[in-house]
């Protein structure tokens, strides 16, 4: 994984729950989430990453995870995951 790397990621647990994030190291994220270092996902059940989009900066994906925090409807999000790819103008 290279340093440059930015990502907004999507987990979803057992429940149908989603959790929306953003970091510059995915694979170091999941597993600090993994080991319940995070009060919003410890609250999950077995959360699994089911969407990553990169971005050219952290501040983009952050834009991104912000924007997608803010939809309404749960069907919005279930939608990005099914067609697998984040779909959000900034």
């Amino acid at each position: 994984m290279d340093e440059d790397e930015r990502y907004a990621y999507i987990l979803k647990d057992l429940s149908g729950r989603f959790y929306i994030g953003s970091t510059i190291n995915l694979e170091r994220r999941v597993k600090a989430r993994n080991k319940g270092y995070t009060q919003t996902t410890r609250n999950m059940d077995k959360p699994e990453v089911v969407l990553v989009q990169e971005y050219e900066t952290l501040e983009l994906a952050r834009k991104v995870e912000r924007r997608i925090k803010k939809l309404k409807r749960k069907e919005c999000v279930e939608k990005m995951v099914k067609d697998g790819f984040i779909t959000m103008k900034i």
